[in-house]
């Protein structure tokens, strides 16, 4: 795992990017504690950038696994597959996901459930929240954002450039974004502790609210976090 938050930091720096990380305490005081994380989903570039951060594991679909490039990464750094196609199987997935927090590990859910095109944060799928239940864990919000291209807002006319969603070929769009400069920021949020009696819809509910106002929140409203811990990671 260590190896794959080597690899990502080389990523990192051969995809040029800029990335800083707000209020990274809060991963200092989970640092000896597994837990769940969850995060918006808009790129393939969120799993380097997280795995960066952290040694995490990711759920993910079985879908990526067949992916040339993401598929090896994907192996690399022991990701958990869920079949979304196949709800008989949840349950067992659910047990199997909790029983890796148990085991020690930290573990990714992107509840949006595919990569999205970066203007919201869509509505978040309420039942692999139950990991959290079954493995008695807290959660730890993480929202992901990318700030510019080559020193240019995000907007329109170039987000296709760094956002990966419906159909987009996957080479033909790891191609394009070669060769130009990135700035992302990575805000962790409140981490929610385990409480007795919460259900997975509260949780999600809970988790949703707090990454869909740190999406939105304004460029002018950034610098609230200036207190807190950060990093940057070139």
């Amino acid at each position: 795992m260590k190896n794959n938050t080597r690899i990502s930091k080389r990523f990192i720096r051969a995809f040029n990017i800029k990335l800083t990380i707000n209020n990274s305490e809060s991963l200092q005081k989970l640092q000896d504690i597994p837990y769940l994380a969850v995060s918006n989903h808009t790129t393939y570039l969120d799993i380097i950038l997280l795995s960066a951060v952290e040694n995490f594991v990711f759920i993910t679909s079985v879908e990526m696994r067949k992916n040339p490039f993401l598929g090896r990464i994907t192996k690399s750094g022991g990701c958990l597959y869920t079949n979304r196609k196949k709800y008989i199987s949840l349950p067992a997935e659910i047990e199997k996901f909790a029983s890796a927090i148990h085991q020690g590990f930290k573990v990714v859910l992107f509840p949006e459930g595919t990569s999205t095109n970066g203007i919201t944060v869509q509505p978040f799928r309420r039942s692999l929240f139950q990991v959290a239940i079954e493995a008695k864990c807290p959660i730890l919000p993480v929202c992901i954002k990318y700030k510019a291209i080559d020193g240019k807002k995000i907007e329109k006319k170039n987000r296709d450039l760094i956002y990966w969603y419906g159909d987009m070929p996957f080479l033909i769009h790891y191609l394009k974004i070669i060769g130009h400069s990135l700035e992302a920021q990575i805000d962790i949020l409140t981490i929610i502790p385990y409480q007795e009696g919460k259900t997975r819809q509260e949780l999600a509910n809970q988790v949703y609210g707090q990454i869909l106002s740190s999406y939105l929140e304004q460029e002018s409203s950034v610098d609230k976090q200036s207190s807190s811990l950060s990093m940057v990671l070139k």
